[in-house]
C-alpha cells in the first residue's frame, strides 16, 4: 500500500542445507536488494541476515540470526519477505508498484476512470486492475497506455486502447 514503511520483496520458498539457511525467492527476478541490506522483515518479525547470496535462478540463500537449524529454517516456509522502504535507492522518476495501488486513475482528457485496486506481475508485463464502482478493467502497464503517474497527487493518467475488456469486480 502506498507509503508504508515496509515492501514486500518476495517469499520464503524452502529450506535450504542443514545450517539453517533459507531460500528466498523475490518478485523481481534481477533484484540486488538482499545483497545491499543487512536485515529484512519475515512474517512481520524483523531478522538480522548473517549471509546472503543470489542463486542462479530468482533466488537467495540467506542465512538469518536466530535461525540455525534446518528445522527452523522450515518453519519459516511461506512467509512473506519485506524490506525497509529507505532502504531502497530510488532514482527520481522511479516509481514502486505497491505505490499505484489506491490511485485515482483519469484519462487523458480528465475524465476520471476509477482507482487502481491491484497490480498483477506477468511474465510479459505487469497489468493494472482498475475498480470503477462494479465495474473491473484490465489495463498493461506500459508508457504506450500509461502516460503519467502522479505518486504525491495519487494520480495515474492514462489513454486506453479501444475495446478494453470490461468484468465486474468479485470479492473474494
Amino acid at each position: 500500500m502506498r507509503g508504508d514503511p515496509r515492501l514486500e520483496i518476495g517469499g520464503i520458498a524452502r529450506a535450504h542445507g542443514i545450517r539453517g539457511e533459507v531460500v528466498v525467492h523475490t518478485h523481481d527476478p534481477d533484484s540486488e536488494i538482499l545483497g545491499e541490506v543487512t536485515e529484512i522483515w519475515v512474517g512481520g518479525v524483523v531478522r538480522k541476515m548473517l549471509e546472503a547470496r543470489a542463486t542462479p535462478q530468482r533466488g537467495w540463500i540467506v542465512l538469518l540470526e536466530g535461525v540455525e537449524t534446518r528445522t527452523d529454517a522450515e518453519h519459516l516456509r511461506g512467509q512473506v519477505v519485506e524490506v525497509d522502504r529507505e532502504a531502497l535507492q530510488l532514482s527520481d522518476g522511479d516509481v514502486l508498484l505497491d505505490d499505484l495501488i489506491g490511485c485515482k486513475v483519469v484519462l487523458v482528457d480528465g475524465r476520471e476512470w476509477g482507482t487502481i485496486a491491484a497490480v498483477e506481475m506477468g511474465a510479459v508485463q505487469d497489468v493494472i486492475v482498475i475498480h470503477d464502482g462494479a465495474v473491473e478493467r484490465m489495463l498493461p502497464l506500459v508508457d504506450q497506455f500509461v502516460t503519467n503517474i502522479d505518486i504525491a497527487g495519487g494520480v495515474v493518467t492514462i489513454d486506453p486502447p479501444e475495446g478494453i475488456p470490461e468484468g465486474k469486480v468479485t470479492t473474494r
